[in-house]
């Protein structure tokens, strides 16, 4: 039996998304699910109008460049934003990951996945861009220095940003903090 490729891209349970230059080529139908957008206002589109800010938009990128350079693949936990329907604007917790076709120009060309953790990990407090990526590294277990190191910025920047979030959370210890946060 032949194995229709197209068929399985587009009706995969998870959001894919092929890309040049960080810019959407190719979607399947999860995705539009996910952000809430028909494919033809995705395609052609950048990764920019999913993102909460264009300043998380051009960190992010910043950030993972090197990895992908470096391994290859990526992956992450991180607030990402609908764009149309019922949910526009709303940020949710999405799961990303990707894989560069070249590591020598990793935002070149790739397959990303996306799953929607919203149902898991509802968003419950606002939150500034910096604080959703300390939040989210939180989440990995990172310790302050690493996740001023990852995000390139001081250890004690990162522990300003965690005292702001245990306060909207109403966290008493960073154990507490990440349970809230794991849980919306």
């Amino acid at each position: 039996m032949d194995i229709d490729y197209r068929l399985a891209f587009d009706m995969a349970p998870v959001g894919l998304v092929l890309s040049r230059n960080r810019t959407i080529q190719d979607c399947n139908q999860r995705v539009c699910e996910i952000f809430g957008a028909g494919r033809d206002q995705l395609l052609g589109q950048s990764f920019q109008v999913l993102y909460p800010s264009a300043d998380e938009f051009e960190r992010t990128g910043a950030r993972i460049a090197p990895i992908l350079n470096r391994s290859g693949s990526y992956a992450d936990n991180r607030i990402m934003r609908r764009l149309d329907g019922r949910f526009k604007g709303e940020a949710f917790w999405c799961h990303v990951t990707g894989r560069a076709l070249n590591r020598d120009a990793p935002h070149e060309a790739g397959i990303w996945s996306f799953e929607d953790l919203s149902e898991r990990r509802p968003v419950k407090a606002e939150l500034t861009a910096r604080e959703r990526e300390v939040a989210a590294h939180l989440m990995q277990g990172l310790t302050s220095k690493h996740i001023g190191r990852a995000l390139a910025i001081s250890h004690r920047t990162v522990e300003i940003y965690r005292a702001r979030l245990m306060r909207k959370y109403q966290a008493s210890t960073t154990a507490d903090l990440v349970q809230k946060l794991m849980s919306g």
